[in-house]
């Protein structure tokens, strides 16, 4: 099985974070149609159809037919790994002989001619002398490790013999499930290079089943689906507007529009995290080549987005808080505590943004880099902080004035 050397460019994956957003919030303010959509399906291709995702899509059985092809890649790369930890350790073996070998056999070849030394060395000493006890004592030694040497010889030879013919069935065992895998991700390949052809009448047939009114076929199946998709289109459509219904009028409008927007814009990022996650998980499961990106390309954006969206969830008061007593007050009375509250929450946004400042400069001074492969630039992160303790304290001030104008109207109406 091939393995993946891909490592996402620094520029695509700054493009991404900023285009792909912006197209999704294009195509998301569109006029829907009902069906089947033939973009949405080959983007589905491209993305799932290694799991036949898209005829899945499409409510075409045939997509169960990838499931346990994909399932043979999953068993043969599992199998390969095992073949591949049984040809580690038999290479390990070998090479751990080899080296014993390369090392003793000119030792123990030499050894006779150092033995006749050392006894020649021992004759021509004087008896009883210090030199015929060190040249005795040289000559025992020697020969105890002329002994010891042949055996670890004759030992890391026979581990040799042994090992060999396992390394070379743990190799063949190896590139057989390498094999396997490969030829099932070649047959899913082909697969889907047929279906982006047939794509488009795939889609055309899903359209045609279904029915052109709810009148012509009452209580279809098709006609249940199709209301319910509409039922929850409208759903999705109120939770807009209601968002949408906390943004003000007049200056303090702007601030909270451009607070929406951007919360908006950020939240596309998690249909990134999706694509992102499971590319790693083909690249891992599958050409067993796990990246060195992903979860730390990941990791940061979740960050940026985390800060970013904080001035969103100001403005549409999904931060989490205590509300027993608060949501049973009056307009006014929460307008008070709010401003009163509205201290601590300053202290902290202004924190923010003198501290992300701080990390910012230094980190655009130096342009510091990741400790990772990837080595990508964290100044942009950095001022992500500044980012978002700015919209923090302008989302802030328009809460500030809201409230201010709420004690405003109300004494003047008392």
């Amino acid at each position: 099985m091939p393995s993946i050397s891909f490592i996402l460019p620094h520029w695509m994956y700054w493009g991404t974070l900023i285009v792909f957003p912006l197209f999704a919030m294009v195509m998301a303010r569109r006029t829907q149609s009902s069906g089947y959509s033939t973009p949405i399906a080959y983007m589905i291709l491209i993305s799932g159809g290694i799991l036949g995702l898209h005829r899945l899509y499409l409510r075409n059985l045939w997509g169960l037919v990838y499931l346990p092809i994909f399932f043979a890649i999953l068993f043969a790369n599992a199998q390969g790994r095992d073949a591949r930890e049984a040809e580690s350790q038999a290479a390990n073996l070998v090479s751990s002989a080899q080296r014993v070998i390369e090392r003793l056999e000119p030792k123990v070849a030499n050894a006779d001619d150092r033995l006749a030394q050392l006894r020649a060395d021992l004759a021509a000493a004087e008896t009883g002398s210090f030199a015929e006890k060190r040249a005795q004592r040289m000559l025992e030694k020697a020969e105890q490790d002329l002994i010891d040497d042949s055996d670890r010889l004759e030992k890391a030879r026979t581990d040799l013999t042994q090992a060999e013919p396992g390394l070379e069935a743990a190799t063949a065992e190896r590139a057989k499930w390498a094999n396997v895998a490969f030829g099932a991700f070649m047959v899913i390949c082909a697969l889907m290079l047929i279906d982006a052809f047939l794509l488009p009448g795939m889609v055309r047939r899903a359209r045609a089943r279904l029915p052109v009114s709810h009148e012509e076929a009452p209580g279809s199946l098709e006609a249940i689906e199709h209301e319910a998709e509409e039922r929850l289109e409208t759903v999705e459509h109120e939770d807009v507007l209601g968002d949408m219904a906390h943004i003000g009028s007049g200056w303090t409008g702007w601030i909270d529009r451009l607070s929406f927007y951007a919360g908006e814009f950020v939240s596309y990022w998690m249909v990134i995290a999706v694509i992102a996650y499971y590319f790693e998980v083909v690249a891992r499961y599958v050409f067993n080549s796990p990246t060195v990106w992903v979860h730390e390309g990941m990791f940061l954006m979740f960050g940026m987005q985390y800060l970013i969206a904080g001035a969103y969830a100001a403005l549409t008061e999904a931060h989490v808080k205590v509300d027993v007593f608060y949501a049973k007050w009056s307009p006014l009375r929460k307008a008070v505590v709010d401003l009163f509250t509205s201290i601590f929450y300053f202290i902290f946004a202004g924190t923010l943004l003198v501290t992300g400042w701080i990390f910012a400069m230094d980190a655009t001074v130096v342009n510091e880099v990741s400790f990772s492969e990837w080595q990508i630039a964290y100044w942009p992160f950095k001022w992500a902080i500044v980012v978002g303790g700015a919209l923090l304290i302008l989302q802030g001030v328009s809460k500030l004035m809201q409230d201010l104008t709420t004690v405003r109207n109300s004494l003047q109406g008392a």
